[in-house]
């Protein structure tokens, strides 16, 4: 069994009394890509902003790379290497698309943020820059407002922050949601072509969309992990069926 990055043991939400999450045991691979999916109010979200400390857990308890982050804050988690996406896209619209990732490529001077820095200063930034935009297909936005993009690349440009923290895990938040068709399969092939060497889990609610891209498929329903393992075991699970469908057709 290969090494895990990222477990949970018996981790549960409350809110109120309504059980959000209900005693997940999740267990996420060094190298892998696993999704964690399931229909709309499954817990998904929940989920991971339990893992990412942006809430805390009733009960159970959270390990990164062995160490136990069930008390630290989100700062905290993103600086030992666990690095989250949003549903909604978090870029500087007033910043071009390079100056975006170079503000994350500053993380190197520790807490210090130069927005007042003279170009000159920061231009040792923007090889690197120019790298990951090129990875992420934006070669050619180099120097476009944030806010020109259209959404899905503005998604693109997200992962390329992102990966400019040089995550241990990336974790991706619905990265698909609310795109075309078209951008929905630029975003799965940009997954796709940059997974080599990383560990990604991201949350989704389309099987379609982790069909080709997932090692291990996690299946959330009311809060509760209902099936795992790679897509062919999920997908023809007669209760992950029912609980995308509706319908039993086992």
């Amino acid at each position: 069994m290969a090494e895990a990055i990222l477990e949970t043991d018996g981790l549960t939400k409350v809110f109120g009394g309504f059980t959000a999450v209900g005693g997940v045991n999740l267990r996420v691979e060094t190298g892998t890509i696993h999704a964690l999916i399931g229909p709309n109010g499954a817990g998904k979200t929940t989920c991971f902003n339990l893992l990412t400390k942006f809430l805390q857990p009733s009960a159970g308890t959270i390990s990164f790379a062995g160490q136990d982050i069930t008390a630290k804050k989100p700062a905290d988690v993103a600086r030992l290497g666990m690095v989250r996406s949003f549903q909604i896209s978090a870029v500087f619209g007033h910043l071009t698309a390079v100056e975006n990732v170079r503000v994350a490529l500053q993380r190197d001077r520790g807490r210090n943020f130069d927005f007042w820095r003279s170009d000159r200063v920061l231009r040792r930034y923007n090889d690197r820059a120019h790298e990951l935009l090129f990875d992420v297909g934006l070669s050619d936005a180099v120097d476009v407002p944030a806010a020109e993009l259209s959404y899905g690349r503005k998604r693109a440009l997200e992962i390329a922050t992102t990966l400019a923290l040089e995550p241990r895990l990336m974790l991706l938040d619905e990265p698909t949601a609310g795109m075309t068709e078209a951008d929905v399969s630029r975003i799965v092939a940009l997954i796709s072509r940059l997974r080599a060497g990383r560990t990604i889990l991201m949350v989704e609610h389309n099987l379609s969309v982790v069909s080709g891209l997932s090692d291990k498929i996690t299946v959330l329903t009311r809060g509760k992990i209902l099936a795992e393992g790679d897509y062919a075991t999920v997908s023809n699970h007669p209760d992950v069926i029912t609980a995308y469908l509706g319908t039993d057709h086992a």
